[in-house]
């Protein structure tokens, strides 16, 4: 007759050989560690580290803030523009992932040899072309080329956004941007080989109620020259920290370029509704200036300066004959 094992003598059992299944199992866990696996294409090398990327994304976030203030000076309109996306692959995939019609603009970025691409997505391009002949900014139902007086208005824009885009890129190489043609068909932009890679950055774009892509294509071999020179701390390096005296002297004279408003208010005087309505031709209006007072002379709507009316031979004037004192201006 068999033994018959008490529940105590069960338990003990059960517990050593759970005991020892835990010591195998941490045992296989150390002898075999995981290994990280990564996958590695050799038809798409990777030509730029994350680092150098990471930098690619700093410089096109600042054209970025350059082009929309650009744009909306230019356009009298909103327009936001953000770094989408920045990448790299090769490029026959560029190509095959932009419409047909297209704006595409190829432009050389001397000293560096090669061509580069900027890429305007139709919508924003007849966008433009809307808010510049005076119209709300609507796009086209249907997507076409463009008019001879078309491209010259793009052509125009798409040169000062290069120029903007020399200034985004000074700090790491210093470049002559210059446009070499516009295509519309992006199978006639082979500026490399297919299976060149390039960097792809994807800037999104809106103006007013409409959106798309702005797309700019680096071929490698057009920054190899530079690949060093794409670290965070280089870039950060080359930004200038303090306030120069050229840098002022550039502001000055773009300052006393700008054109402002200047008005002579001869004087004032209130009359009612009635008497507006009841004036007839030869009626006179008391100012409340007197003949041998000075006038104000407004710069914008604050009073800067005084001065006595007259004439220059044919024509009215104002002579200059003080400033408005501090308190006066906020008048």
């Amino acid at each position: 007759m068999s033994e018959i094992l008490s529940q105590e003598e069960i338990d003990a059992l059960l517990s050593a050989l759970t005991t020892a299944t835990e010591i195998k199992t941490e045992d296989k866990v150390r002898a075999k560690p995981r290994k990280r696996i990564r996958v590695y294409d050799f038809k798409r090398p990777n030509k730029f580290s994350k680092e150098q990327i990471h930098t690619l994304q700093a410089i096109h976030e600042n054209f970025s803030r350059l082009l929309a203030t650009f744009y909306s000076a230019h356009l009298r309109s909103v327009v936001q523009i953000n770094v989408y996306s920045v990448e790299q692959l090769t490029y026959e995939e560029f190509i095959r992932s932009i419409p047909n019609p297209t704006i595409m603009s190829i432009f050389q970025m001397e000293p560096l040899a090669g061509s580069a691409i900027m890429e305007i997505n139709p919508i924003l391009v007849f966008t433009m072309i809307d808010r510049l002949f005076g119209g709300v900014g609507e796009p086209l139902d249907k997507v076409r080329g463009l008019t001879d007086i078309e491209r010259s208005i793009v052509e125009k824009v798409i040169i000062r956004s290069l120029d903007i885009l020399r200034e985004a890129w000074e700090n790491i190489v210093k470049f002559t941007p210059r446009l070499e043609t516009i295509e519309t068909n992006p199978q006639f932009t082979q500026i490399v080989s297919p299976s060149e890679m390039v960097v792809l950055i994807s800037l999104e774009t809106k103006i007013g109620g409409n959106s798309g892509l702005i797309n700019l294509c680096f071929p490698f071999i057009v920054l190899e020259p530079v690949i060093s020179k794409l670290s965070v701390h280089y870039w950060f390096a080359g930004t200038p920290r303090e306030t120069t005296a050229a840098h002022l002297q550039v502001l000055q004279s773009r300052l006393e370029k700008a054109k402002v408003s200047i008005a002579v208010e001869l004087g004032k005087s209130q009359i009612t509704v009635r008497e507006l309505l009841d004036l007839q031709k030869g009626d006179v209006i008391t100012l409340n200036t007197g003949v041998n007072k000075p006038v104000a002379i407004k710069i914008g709507d604050k009073v800067k300066f005084y001065g006595i009316p007259g004439t220059v031979g044919s024509k009215l004037a104002v002579k200059v004959i003080g400033r408005a004192e501090e308190g006066d201006e906020d008048e």
